[in-house]
């Protein structure tokens, strides 16, 4: 381990930016980075992606057709020892298993910021709890928002909450990763940010469902609304604040992932409501789909705290094969009619 004043920092921001994770999203970040003059690590889990990200031929898998520049990328997590920050970008599930290989390559105080989206299933902790535990000496920040993984790479205007309690931490992620086009606010509010990534993932799949029974736009509104209601519950019940919700982390994200195809926790959804079953859809899929990973830990979280989550709760039903998608309707439909506050 090397000393917390290794940790360079030219003109007050984090030059050195590892990437844990090579999916469509850690690659997204790592074009953003290389844009902004960062200096650029990736560890990618796969050997063909490494290879291809290095060689200046794109990430095939995961951001297939996309224009990359070559990035420096191995499958060693060593590679990212003399990084002066890093974005853990391995899905939630995931994310204990990188942080117990990446822990012994870090620096004491090293800046991460946690941008997958979920509850850990088992323990039922928030990744920064996950992070706390396993990188105990890390300074830790959330990265969430309504970004597609793809708009990012090409460049395409996006706005993300940035949440660290350090308001100095988080203005120097702000100028090391931010663009124009990708423009990051500032949030103390960590908890908040984190609940709205998790949740969002699970309504969306709602949300897909609605689209792929063909149930119209008004409907559609409406869970986006009741699904809202649901996230901001659960989220205030965990310490965070209702207005981080409001914002780019929660509302924000909800409208994106809720309202378009490319999200994967909606196209699994249309499937759903399409009747093909959830575990025929998942096995066909090369990505992950956080929102039916996450359904059962937001559902098992939400019954601990005493958080009515009717919504998630009927989503878990149609993973779990318990409800299919007309009967998942009736159970939402048939619930008493009350006032809306």
């Amino acid at each position: 381990m090397k000393s917390s004043t290794d940790i360079t920092h030219s003109g007050s921001v984090f030059q050195r930016i590892g990437v844990a994770g090579a999916g469509a999203w850690g690659t997204a970040l790592a074009v953003c980075a290389i844009a902004a003059g960062r200096d650029v690590k990736v560890w990618a889990l796969e050997p063909e992606i490494a290879e291809a990200l290095t060689k200046g031929r794109g990430n095939p898998v995961f951001l297939p057709g996309a224009q990359l520049p070559a990035m420096s990328a191995s499958t060693s997590m060593a590679h990212l020892t003399d990084c002066d920050a890093i974005l853990a970008v391995a899905p939630a599930q995931h994310l204990r298993a990188t942080l117990i290989s990446l822990s012994p390559h870090l620096k004491p105080g090293t800046p991460i910021a946690l941008c997958s989206k979920g509850i850990e299933r088992g323990s039922l902790k928030l990744m920064t709890e996950v992070l706390a535990e396993e990188a105990p000496g890390a300074v830790p920040a959330v990265l969430s928002g309504p970004s597609f993984a793809s708009d990012v790479a090409k460049g395409l205007p996006t706005a993300v909450t940035l949440a660290t309690p350090d308001k100095a931490v988080g203005e120097t992620w702000m100028r090391s990763i931010g663009r124009p086009h990708f423009r990051t606010y500032w949030s103390d509010d960590l908890i908040g940010a984190e609940a709205g990534g998790a949740v969002k993932n699970v309504l969306a799949i709602a949300c897909g469902v609605c689209e792929g029974m063909g149930l119209g736009r008004s409907a559609h509104a409406a869970l986006i609304a009741r699904g809202f209601a649901e996230m901001t519950r659960l989220g205030v019940k965990l310490g965070g604040r209702a207005e981080t919700l409001a914002g780019l982390c929660g509302l924000g994200d909800l409208v994106l992932t809720c309202s378009s195809p490319q999200s994967r926790n909606m196209s699994f959804g249309m499937e759903l409501g399409k009747g093909r079953a959830a575990a025929e859809i998942l096995g066909a899929r090369k990505g992950v789909t956080e929102g039916a990973d996450t359904a059962p830990a937001v559902v098992e979280l939400a019954r601990k705290l005493n958080v009515d989550l009717p919504i998630c709760e009927t989503v878990l039903g149609m993973i779990e094969g318990k409800l299919d998608a007309r009967a998942a309707l009736g159970a939402l439909l048939n619930r008493p009619m009350r006032e809306e506050a």
